[in-house]
């Protein structure tokens, strides 16, 4: 049973309807009707606060939603990860570069086009999109800051809470337009980039984003100290995507190495399947093993 049957079947037992729900969790009702109709992913739970919200209001027990819509999402993020990435959105970029300190903008803006969703594009926008979601994760609950976005967007307060519950589940590889107007704009100021270095400054809008400009270094490790790939902490922070993974299996995965290259959290999921499929491993072969412990006696 998946968290949109468990909330119909519930509606139906109290005699209420979409509508009466979409009020309680302070959402639209076009959004529950969606999240209902599974036209859309139930967003994760440690990144929302409206599977408490509905099931306050539903009279349900209070982790009951959250922990199908954790299986679900699971389940539906399954998928086949064969490929290289597509390119951003052009306006996603044009977004992303605009932000851009002047004195680098055409230089970063000559290498995004030479490289499409390359190394430093995949680098910028994921760290924009780490320090918005930051921020965004932590004014969920103030009406006020929510109210100021919406402002600053032209949307209802309504309208803001879905927007910012569907970003916060997105990655580097699905964020949209849609994304970059209500929360990127906003809230980043600008950024910048060290092309030597790849350490970057992001600098946030003081009117609705508190705090000094955040910094990212990358440094040289030596063999005691491996480094730590983004994606893979990714991966940890994500239960739906490492939830299951042992200990062995995730010491397994931390020391693997790209040469250069930086991989999704959803390129450590995939590996995490194939270390369990047995068809990727020989099985032992016990006579082998018999025989050679006789010609040992």
């Amino acid at each position: 049973m998946d968290v949109c049957l468990v909330i119909k079947q519930r509606l139906g037992e109290l005699g209420l309807e979409q509508k009466d729900l979409a009020t309680a969790a302070e959402v639209t009702e076009s959004y529950i009707s969606q999240l209902l109709a599974r036209k859309k992913l139930p967003p994760a739970p440690d990144r929302t606060d409206i599977y408490e919200k509905m099931a306050k209001f539903l009279k349900l027990p209070s982790d009951r939603l959250s922990k199908l819509a954790e299986l679900q999402r699971r389940e539906e993020l399954k998928i086949d990860l064969a490929g290289p990435p597509a390119p951003l959105f052009r306006e996603v970029r044009e977004l992303i570069l605009r932000k851009c300190v002047p004195d680098k903008e055409n230089q970063v803006r000559a290498i995004f086009e030479k490289q499409p969703f390359g190394e430093l594009e995949r680098l910028v926008t994921q760290k924009l999109l780490h320090v918005t979601k930051k921020v965004a994760k932590e004014e969920l609950n103030s009406e006020n800051w929510l109210y100021l976005v919406a402002r600053l967007a032209g949307r209802s307060y309504e309208q803001m809470r879905v927007t910012l519950l569907e970003f916060l589940d997105t990655d580097v590889l699905s964020l949209s337009p849609e994304n970059c107007i209500s929360f990127l704009d906003p809230l980043i100021e600008s950024w910048d980039v060290d092309l030597t270095t790849f350490g970057m400054e992001i600098v946030l809008n003081r009117r609705i984003a508190s705090g000094d400009p955040k910094r990212f270094e990358f440094v040289e490790r030596g063999p005691g100290q491996p480094e730590v790939e983004p994606g893979f902490k990714e991966f940890l922070e994500d239960s739906s995507l490492s939830g299951t993974a042992t200990t062995e299996e995730i010491e397994l995965l931390r020391n693997l190495r790209f040469n250069g290259k930086r991989p999704t959290p959803l390129y450590y999921y995939r590996e995490l399947q194939s270390l369990r499929d047995p068809l990727h491993f020989r099985a032992e072969n016990r006579s082998s093993k018999q025989n050679s412990g006789r010609n040992k006696r």
